[in-house]
């Protein structure tokens, strides 16, 4: 069952990257705000989630479905997609090639589309992750001075103000720090070794469901970052040997 799982969140993710993809190369820009005036949804968040819902509701009816932009839908049979059309709003309002579609069954299948590059990031609990069909193992590395390590930021000021402050005591302690936009897509290269860590906080289910999923199949320590002081939860992946201090360091 759960490679029909994966075949439906491949349809999915790759009828939301069709959309998404012709709107990017023509420089659609219809923009309004959520949370904050720095918080925004495109027209094309809207029009990639209704692809990936019409494809849901046609082949997975009885699933339950949560989406960042059109809440939730209940459902009966015990399943629950989680679902982010377009992760990496502002790069992808910007022109800027790093953004993703993100389509998680929890528990059991998750894809991540990279429309850019079309690279296809998938994982079947218990069969592995893998990137076009070739499998994923995630860093090995042990030691921190020569780490690369992803993160992102929230949208609040505020919040904005203290993980500076975390990245700043963090940085002299690796190799350097990467910052793309895009949190599903970081943890997808997570995954292939691109990065050896990442971490965020601030992030939502719709965020993370595909990608920790996909970590977690490829070697990684997956870690949930509880709330501290006016930092709000995360999430942090790493190679095991590094995930204790990293987490030491960024709590």
């Amino acid at each position: 069952m759960s490679r029909e799982l994966l075949d439906v969140a491949v349809a999915a993710a790759r009828a939301a990257g069709a959309v998404l993809l012709e709107r990017y190369e023509a420089g659609a820009r219809g923009v309004a705000t959520k949370s904050t005036p720095t918080d925004p949804v495109s027209e094309a968040d809207l029009a990639a989630e209704q692809a990936i819902r019409e494809i849901l509701t046609a082949r997975r009816p009885d699933d339950a479905i949560l989406g960042e932009e059109g809440g939730g839908a209940s459902g009966t049979s015990g399943l629950r997609w989680v679902v982010d059309p377009l992760d990496g709003t502002v790069n992808y309002l910007f022109g800027l090639p790093q953004w993703c579609v993100s389509v998680a069954c929890e528990g059991r299948a998750a894809a991540i589309l990279d429309p850019v590059r079309d690279e296809l990031f998938t994982v079947v609990t218990g069969q592995g992750a893998v990137l076009d069909g070739a499998p994923l193992r995630g860093s090995t590395r042990a030691e921190l001075a020569t780490a690369l390590v992803a993160t992102g930021f929230g949208y609040d000021a505020g919040v904005r103000a203290r993980q500076g402050q975390v990245v700043a005591a963090l940085l002299p302690r690796v190799r350097d720090i990467r910052r793309m936009g895009s949190a599903a897509l970081d943890l997808a290269w997570t995954a292939a070794g691109r990065y050896d860590a990442f971490y965020e906080r601030g992030v939502q289910a719709w965020d993370t469901a595909a990608g920790t999923m996909l970590c977690a199949a490829a070697g990684l320590a997956v870690r949930e970052l509880t709330t501290s002081g006016d930092l709000p939860a995360g999430v942090l992946v790493a190679s095991p040997g590094l995930v204790d201090e990293l987490h030491a360091l960024i709590t």
